[in-house]
């Protein structure tokens, strides 16, 4: 099979403030036609790389490479061939819906009916008369990303695509993603949204405090990282003796949740069932259910960034 082409890669890249080091020599890469998944908790970096990597920040050590290419923002021909939708997006409020992606189509020289046609994608059509000024925060996040996908630019940057939107709208973007997939495009996304980020996308990289944890396939990262079964136990009723009587059991490694619901991080290997229900039926309790479940990519995520787990980029 052939390799696929490498469209963004970071080598050694660092970003400092003073005496902060926000970003540190991060290596990085995201392959042509692929969906990567960029996570971190809140002040890992992630925004700060993703600057320096559509040029908008400058690097105080190492290179970014994108689309084939030594970058660091200043060639207008690379800059045509992505679409950025930030995180909190800086609209021109004076402006109508209609009027702001019209201005957009000129500077990418695209026909006026592309921006008519992202209206109606993204739908704002009834609301491409009235001034931005007027949109709620979802119809802005919404306007964000119809600018983005405007000029059908071979990479996406999405920096939480789907902050201040409804179920119905992260459906929709989720699925719009997918589409650019299918059309060959590349798509860069950072999101807490695991769930999203799960389904999406073909790898992730997560970051902590600057540095890059795991690079993999959502399926590696799982594998590698989240060891541990679950178990989650319902109980008829609550009581306090259960969750004391399960961590007894030399299997259970923890046990979380409270009440009438408890989860249970097992030994992975031995179906435990049979044993915890008699540990609970041992002190009085009644268990309704007992079902295990696939660990997730919150589980390796929690793990990684939590748990001081060594690097785990794939090659390391």
């Amino acid at each position: 099979m052939q390799a696929q082409t490498t469209v963004l890669q970071t080598v050694e890249l660092s970003k400092r403030y003073g005496d902060t080091t926000v970003v540190d020599r991060l290596g990085l890469s995201v392959r042509q036609g692929e969906i990567y998944g960029f996570l971190g908790p809140n002040g890992a970096g992630k925004t700060t790389v993703m600057r320096m990597a559509i040029g908008l920040a400058s690097p105080s050590g190492g290179s970014v490479h994108l689309l084939g290419e030594p970058w660091g923002g200043r060639r207008p021909e690379i800059r045509r061939r992505i679409g950025v939708a930030p995180e909190s997006p800086r609209l021109m409020s004076d402006m109508t819906g209609r009027e702001y992606l019209q201005f957009f189509a000129r500077l990418y020289g695209v026909a006026r009916e592309r921006a008519a046609a992202m209206l109606e994608r993204f739908g704002l059509s009834e609301a491409a008369g009235r001034r931005l000024a007027t949109y709620s925060q979802g119809m802005q996040q919404r306007m964000n990303l119809a600018r983005a996908f405007l000029h059908e630019p071979e990479m996406l940057f999405l920096d939480e695509p789907v902050a201040d939107l409804d179920p119905l709208w992260i459906k929709r973007v989720r699925d719009l993603v997918a589409e650019e997939k299918a059309a060959g495009r590349t798509v860069f996304i950072s999101s807490h949204l695991l769930s999203m980020v799960e389904s999406l996308c073909d790898r992730v990289g997560i970051i902590h405090h600057g540095q890059l944890l795991a690079e993999d396939t959502v399926a590696a990262v799982k594998g590698r990282l989240a060891q541990d079964a679950v178990l989650e136990v319902e109980l008829a009723e609550a009581r306090e003796a259960v969750p004391l009587a399960l961590r007894e059991l030399a299997q259970v490694r923890e046990v979380t949740g409270g009440g009438k619901s408890l989860v249970l991080r097992v030994l992975p290997g031995e179906d435990l069932r049979e044993r915890i229900a008699r540990a609970v039926a041992a002190v009085g309790g009644i268990c309704l259910g007992l079902h295990y479940r696939e660990s997730s990519l919150e589980d390796a995520f929690l793990e990684l960034t939590e748990g001081n787990v060594a690097l785990l980029s794939a090659g390391r």
